[in-house]
């Protein structure tokens, strides 16, 4: 069961309902309909409720569409609850950040000066990446093993590296050296959505938390095809839009 946050939406939508209360309410709607199926097992796509973590670790970042702090993350781990509530047989597939975007304007771009530059608010805090396809076969490969993952939670990435680590793949990939250059939050929170600057913020601030529950090893036992990022990149690299 997966709901996208990211969903086309006219304006009277956006008007008439956060993205984050539509994902509660597909979530609890797919909920419902799982207990009225009485499915044996299901496995939902979901992510980290980021605001139990920010509070551990002290740190205040601004709200977004209400009282989220990363409405795409937030809204899905509160949804968790809606399965449990009801006593419907699930996994809870953690994802996270996806390859592909590195398609879509979030890998390197050349600068002025010529050089390709790999721009993140990550520190030297590694990241954690997936394949989108990966979790789609992750999730098969939990179904695979039976109920052994019923009320358990499954975090789940092909690739963790830091943005230096993430530089060096990308100039191995591209034959062309590629810099990485640190970004603040506070920076990225002044360009752009606070959603992303915040979902950054999580990445690297809980970046132990987040990369600690993720082990490959074990992501790979239950799907043998993961793709790392060099893999990947094998393949996509001349899809990348670098200018």
């Amino acid at each position: 069961m997966v709901t996208n946050f990211w969903a086309q939406r006219t304006p009277e939508q956006e008007r008439a309902r956060t993205r984050a209360q539509m994902e509660l309410d597909q979530a609890a709607a797919a909920a419902r309909a799982a207990k009225d199926a009485e499915l044996r097992h299901v496995v939902w796509s979901t992510l980290d409720d980021t605001r139990p973590h920010f509070a551990r670790l002290g740190i205040d970042v601004p709200d977004a569409l209400g009282s989220y702090k990363v409405p795409h993350f937030d809204a899905k781990g509160e949804a968790n609850a809606f399965f449990t509530a009801l006593g419907v047989p699930t996994t809870f597939l953690q994802t996270t950040l996806y390859y592909e975007g590195f398609l879509q304007g979030q890998g390197p771009h050349r600068s002025d000066n010529g050089e390709l530059v790999l721009t993140l608010p990550m520190a030297d805090n590694p990241l954690a990446l997936i394949a989108g396809e990966d979790i789609g076969k992750t999730a098969l490969g939990v179904f695979r093993r039976g109920g052994q993952f019923i009320g358990k939670t499954v975090s789940i990435a092909g690739t963790i590296a830091t943005g230096e680590e993430l530089a060096a793949k990308f100039t191995s990939a591209l034959g062309e050296q590629v810099v990485y250059r640190r970004l603040t939050t506070e920076q990225m929170r002044a360009s752009g959505p606070v959603e992303f600057a915040n979902s950054f913020q999580f990445y690297s601030d809980a970046s132990g938390y987040f990369t600690g529950v993720r082990d490959l090893e074990f992501v790979r036992e239950l799907n043998p095809e993961l793709q790392t990022l060099d893999s990947w990149l094998t393949e996509h690299k001349n899809e990348i839009p670098l200018d």
